[in-house]
Formats: structure tokens, sequence, C-alpha cells
């Protein structure tokens, strides 16, 4: 194995070096193994990934490879949320995937596994091993367990939330003292159904992670076993010469969305998922995941928009429970291959009915995720279905105008919105923004301060994974590309209709059009570095925000 690396007269500089490291003779025969970790002492999802990585090691000598680790970046997108910060979040997932592409290339690997937690990094992962087309595996650092406070479950996004509480005086000072030092009791990513574990999660629906790999809370020693048994695993798909070509395929997205409609995954599925396609050329549109969504019922309900947890799905039978719920009712295809064997291999019944329900008693009907079309979003936008209010699934209300978060948090923690406004808060698209921000502080200072069933949010920007209410994100075409996002005005009409999949801006086409033939004046953007290129090669939302050549 490894025989570009190692055998041949002219490898013997390449040998030596390889010695350099520690490499015997007897590993020179034997399959290489890359090892690509975003552990870092910055997110608190990796701070722990230096353990997983040892797990994997193991497992890989234990089945015959030899392991070599490197490190990728990882943005903390919780850190980064609210300030310009944000704006390196899911660009950054282009240089993650860049990144496992080079060394993998460079250094000749004969299979790989890969070890993300928390946001961007999971997809940029995902890309990068679907690019390369070698044996590979997924395994992730696991789930934050949930905090403790006033005896009630607490997480990240209570302490968003509690922002609003304490501005309009539901709450005091020292008790949000109290919440912040208890709602992130330990490592891992977030503890609820927020981007980092709907994408880990969605990796076992994709067959490239082993079972458990989205529910297993991080600080378990069972995730340690399953970092080991990823590590045997791997030189197994090399030695079957198994690619990721041949498990995910549009079946295996197909099954993905699936479970992304049960769970109630966050929007930005809506993203990483159309992106991981296009990188494994599979046709994946925002119509796919219309149409599962009107097909699939939502039988879990986790936070954000319910009362449990990961750690609670992971006791109920993780994603092997809830898919063998899925396959009882014929929604997914279980004669498909994973990296353990076939989907039906790997069904399990779940332990709990309330924490992962049967399809004849779901919480929603619906999928979790619903895509609107109409003349404010021509190309489509989302919204996360499952944790709006009843009262929000149909609206109508008078904009109010923003064109930056920042602008639009100051209106709502200043009491300056009123109940039915719809919040339009654009040029924070992948290209206006740039980058495409995240909104979880305007979201969570709405619900804080009890407007969540009055107030909408429409943004060509995203929201977090932890976001409820009707927050309506990835309008496309953005405003920074003169979408009609661009030409609404404060006092207009916009009507809502999710159940029948509509975003509308009620004033007429000539009207419209008036406006567009007025100009467009875009804010400007002082950009240098790896935004300016960023911003010249992105796609828009609708396309999964790829960066095109």
């Amino acid at each position: 194995m490894g025989s570009n690396l190692t055998e041949g007269l002219q490898r013997a500089p390449h040998r030596s070096l390889l010695k350099a490291l520690g490499i015997t003779d007897y590993e020179l025969k034997r399959p290489f193994i890359g090892i690509a970790t975003a552990q870092s002492s910055v997110v608190p999802g990796h701070m722990h990934l230096s353990q997983i990585v040892e797990a994997v090691k193991r497992g890989i000598s234990l089945a015959g490879g030899v392991p070599f680790e490197f490190g990728v970046i990882g943005v903390c997108d919780g850190l980064a949320m609210g300030h310009s910060g944000m704006s390196y979040s899911l660009p950054s997932r282009e240089i993650i995937a860049d990144s496992v592409e080079v060394m993998a290339r460079a250094h000749d690997f004969d299979g790989l596994v890969l070890i993300p937690n928390c946001d961007k990094i999971v997809p940029g992962m995902l890309m990068a091993l679907c690019r390369l087309d070698l044996p590979a595996i997924i395994v992730s650092g696991g789930p934050m367990l949930k905090g403790l406070y006033q005896n009630e479950a607490v997480d990240l996004n209570t302490v968003f939330e509690a922002v609003g509480k304490v501005t309009c005086n539901e709450m005091t000072d020292s008790q949000l003292k109290e919440l912040e030092d208890t709602a992130c009791p330990s490592c891992g990513s977030c503890a609820g159904m927020f981007t980092a574990n709907s994408m880990n999660c969605l990796t076992e629906a994709l067959g490239i992670a082993m079972p458990g790999n989205g529910t297993i809370p991080a600080v378990y020693s069972k995730r340690l076993r399953l970092a080991t048994e990823s590590g045997m695993q791997v030189v197994k798909l090399v030695e079957k010469h198994l690619k990721p070509s041949e498990i995910i395929t549009r079946e295996a997205f197909l099954n993905a969305l699936t479970l992304d409609m049960a769970l109630g995954c966050s929007t930005n599925t809506a993203l990483h998922l159309l992106a991981i396609a296009h990188e494994a050329e599979v046709k994946l549109t925002l119509e796919d995941f219309d149409e599962l969504s009107r097909k699939v019922s939502q039988i879990c309900y986790l936070r954000p928009a319910g009362k449990y947890h990961l750690e609670d799905l992971d006791a109920a039978g993780g994603i092997p429970a809830v898919m063998s719920v899925l396959a009882a009712g014929g929604l997914i295809n279980t004669t498909i291959q994973t990296v353990s064997g076939l989907v039906s291999d790997r069904l399990r019944p779940p332990h709990d009915l309330d924490v992962i329900r049967p399809l004849n008693n779901p919480y929603k009907q619906e999928g979790g995720l619903a895509t609107l079309w109409g003349s404010l979003s021509p190309n489509g936008a989302v919204v996360k279905q499952g944790a709006v209010a009843k009262e929000m699934m149909q609206h109508k209300g008078q904009a109010r105008v923003f064109d930056s978060e920042e602008e639009a948090v100051t209106a709502i923690l200043g009491n300056k919105i009123r109940p039915g406004d719809v919040l339009v808060i654009r040029y924070e698209g992948p290209k206006g923004g740039p980058g495409m921000r995240e909104m979880l502080s305007p979201t969570s200072a709405v619900f804080g301060m009890g407007l969540d069933k009055t107030v909408a949010l429409i943004t060509d920007g995203r929201f977090s994974g932890a976001t409820r209410g009707a927050a309506i994100g990835h309008v496309s075409p953005e405003a920074y590309e003169e979408g009609p996002i661009a030409l609404v005005k404060d006092g207009d009409e916009i009507v809502i209709d999710i159940p029948n999949r509509r975003l509308d801006l009620n004033i007429t086409p000539e009207e419209l059009e008036k406006r567009r033939q007025s100009g467009i004046k875009k804010p400007e953007r002082n950009l240098n570095g790896y935004l300016k290129r960023y911003v010249k090669q992105v796609s828009s939302a609708n396309e999964g925000a790829i960066i095109k050549a």
C-alpha cells in the first residue's frame, strides 16, 4: 500500500523521510491512513478531539494500517455569532474541503478518517471525501450534555434567548450569570438538534459513519469505542476498495433528507447537503427537499423546537431507531451500502416512544423543513417549519427593512418592533454578508422578548440550527444579486404561507419593476483577503453556496 511513496529505487528518499517519523520497514507495506482532525483549544466541540484521534489511531493499528494525523481549521459559530467573525464561518467550509484534498493527494493516503464535530467542519470534510473518492469514514466528537438551571434542562440557545428576557426585565443579571455558568456543562457540539448535530446525524443516513456517530455524547467512553471501531473499519474499506462514490449515492441522499425531515434538523442542512451532492456529482435540489417535506412526518421533537436533547435521542436508540421507524413506513431505502454493511443491518427498535414517535402519532404531519417560493423568493427560501408557532404558519405583516443584522438587533432590543411586523434583514447572503451570516441573535431576541408568535423574520442570510420561530432564510436571489428582497420598502405587506409553500411581496409587478429601474443602492463592504476572493466565486444559497471556478 502507499506504493507511490514507498516502492522502488526512486522512492528511497521518501522512505527515508517516513523513517524519520519512526515508520518501520514492516509498516511501509501496510495501508497509509490519513486522519484529518479539527482539534483545537478554541472550540468547545473540538477541545477533546485529541482523545478521539488516539482512539482512531489505535483502531487503525489494530487492523493493520498506519495512521497519519493532520489538522484543519474550525470556526465556533457560537463564538463568531453576532459580529463580523460570522462572515468567516460558511466560507471556512471551502478551506476545510480544500485542506483535506491537498493533504490527501500530496501524501497519497490509501484511506481517510475525518474527525469533525461542529457546523461547517462536518460538511467541509464530507465535501472533501466525495471529491477525493478514497475509502473514508467520518467519526465526530459527539454532542455536549445538556445543562441544568433551576431544575430545567438548558443549552446554549437558552442563554441567547435570555438576553431578550433580561432586556424586558423577565430575568435578572444574576440569574443570567447562573444560567451562563451551567448551560454548556461539557465538551461537545451544542446539545440540541442544531447544525452540528444535524449534520453528524445525517452522516449515519448517508452511510459514511458508523451507527451512533450522531448521538453518542462526547464525554461517554462509548464514543471512544466508536472511534476505535471506525479506525478498524476504514482499513477494511481500503482492503475492499469501497469508495464514497459507492456509498454516498442519490439514494443515500434521499435517505438523509428523509431523516432530516423526521428529526427536524437545522435549515443549514439545505445548504450543506446541496454542496456535498455537488461534490459527489449527484443531482439534488430544493424541490427534493420540498417533496420529502410533504411526505415525511416529524417524529422527533428536539431542541430548539421541543424539550429533548441529543443525549435523550441517544438513550432512545439514536439514528438506527429513527431509521427503523421510517423503514417500517417504507420511507427509506434499506438495501443500499454503508461503511459497515447495508442500511438494513443497522436498524434497531426505539426504546422511548415519545422521544421517537411512531409514524401514526407524529409530532408534526409534515417534515421539519419547508421550502418556500414566491415573488419575494423566486429561487426558493427555507424555514424550519417544525419550530414555527401555529399562529405564524400563515401570516401577513408590514415589512420593517434592515440592511444588516446589527441594525435589526438594535431595533429589537430597543423595543422598536411591533407585533405583526415582518423583519426583513438583507444584504446578508453569500455575497452580500459576505459569508451568509447566521442570525441567532435577532431570532433569540425576538423569542426572549415574547414576540415569537407575532413577529416573523426573513433574510437572504441564514439562521442558526438553534433558531426557532417564523424565521425564513436563504431567500434567493439575494439582495446583493438584486433579487426582489433588495426592493422591499418599510410598510410593504409581506405574505407568508408555509402550508402552501409561498413567500410573497404584496405589490404589483409594475411597482416592483419601477423600483428596480430607480436603482438599487448596495451597502459598501470594504473587503480584503479571503472574503474578497470568496465573494467573487460563491454561488447562490439555492445552489448550496458552493464555490464556482
